[in-house]
C-alpha cells in the first residue's frame, strides 16, 4: 500500500484557496517574511503542512498547479516514500525519489523562474 503524501502549501501563494479543501491540513505555521524569503510584497507566510491521499495526489497536484498565483513564482510539494510531486504554476514534476536526475530537472526549472536556489534544493541527499 502506498503511504499518504505529506507536504507544504503556502497560503499566500494561492490565487484560489479552494484547493485547501481537497487536502488535510495537519499543521499551520505563520512566519514573518524576511529578506531571505525573497517575497518583499508580503508581510508573512502562512505555511500549511498537508496530507494527501495517494489516490488523490495527481488530481490535487493538477489543481494546485492551476491555483498558484501567476504574478510571482511559487511552488508547492508533497511526497511519500516513493514519489515527490513538485508543483509549479502550469508545470508538475512527479519524481521517483531515487532519481537525482529528476530532482535536478525540477531544481533547474525552479531556478529558471527566479526562485532562490536554497528554496528548490529538493534532493533528499542534500
Amino acid at each position: 500500500m502506498t503511504t499518504k503524501f505529506v507536504g507544504v502549501i503556502i497560503d499566500e501563494s494561492l490565487d484560489d484557496k479552494d484547493v485547501l479543501e481537497k487536502v488535510k491540513i495537519i499543521k499551520t505555521k505563520v512566519e514573518p517574511v524576511s529578506e531571505k524569503h525573497k517575497t518583499p510584497w508580503l508581510k508573512k507566510w502562512t505555511i500549511h503542512t498537508v496530507e494527501v491521499a495517494p489516490e488523490r495526489a495527481a488530481k490535487v497536484a493538477s489543481e494546485l498547479s492551476r491555483c498558484l498565483e501567476n504574478r510571482h513564482h511559487w511552488y508547492a510539494d508533497f511526497k511519500n516514500d516513493t514519489f515527490h510531486f513538485i508543483i509549479f504554476r502550469n508545470k508538475i514534476f512527479r519524481i521517483d525519489r531515487t532519481s537525482k536526475k529528476q530532482y535536478d530537472e525540477a531544481k533547474k526549472y525552479g531556478i529558471s523562474l527566479g526562485i532562490p536556489e536554497y528554496q528548490v534544493d529538493f534532493h533528499p541527499e542534500k
